[in-house]
């Protein structure tokens, strides 16, 4: 199984509709992997990071089960067939 990278509802239209987007090589990294990405669906990338390059505060990204907010942000390394989970961020009381 090569890497899939599982789009949320609110990026759907910004990727064809589509809910997963398999990658046709295993990127080293979250960054490469949203690179890859973004060289398929532009509108995706922008909402998922920022300007200066970093993921956005109310965006979680998820290498299987571990959120890269706690390992190494986009230099996370992705391991071969993995699932990245797009998440937006939910808060609330």
């Amino acid at each position: 199984m090569p890497v899939v990278i599982l789009i949320p509802g609110p990026l759907r239209p910004f990727a064809e509709g589509r809910d997963r987007v398999t990658l046709e090589r295993t990127p080293d990294t979250v960054g490469d992997a949203l690179a890859e990405l973004a060289a398929r669906y532009p509108g995706v990338r922008d909402r998922v990071v920022t300007e200066r390059g970093e993921i956005r505060p109310h965006v979680n990204v998820f290498v299987g089960e571990d959120n890269v907010r706690d390992a190494s942000g986009l230099a996370t390394r992705v391991p071969r067939e993995c699932e990245i989970a797009i998440l937006p961020a939910v808060s609330g009381g």
